[in-house]
């Protein structure tokens, strides 16, 4: 295995790197919607509860 060149271009060129920044990006945003339709959930339950 070689080891990899060291270099500070932000966009790798490599296609595994590529498609493992672009996974990472899109379980993030995931995470970043399921939190936010929890908290419409818990927020709604609340407001149901207080009627």
């Amino acid at each position: 295995m070689k080891p990899m060149p060291k270099t500070n271009d932000p966009l790798p060129t490599d296609p595994e790197a590529r498609r493992l920044r672009v996974q990472r990006q899109r379980n993030v945003a995931m995470a970043l919607v399921m939190g936010a339709l929890a908290i419409l959930f818990f927020a709604i339950t609340i407001v149901k509860l207080k009627v």
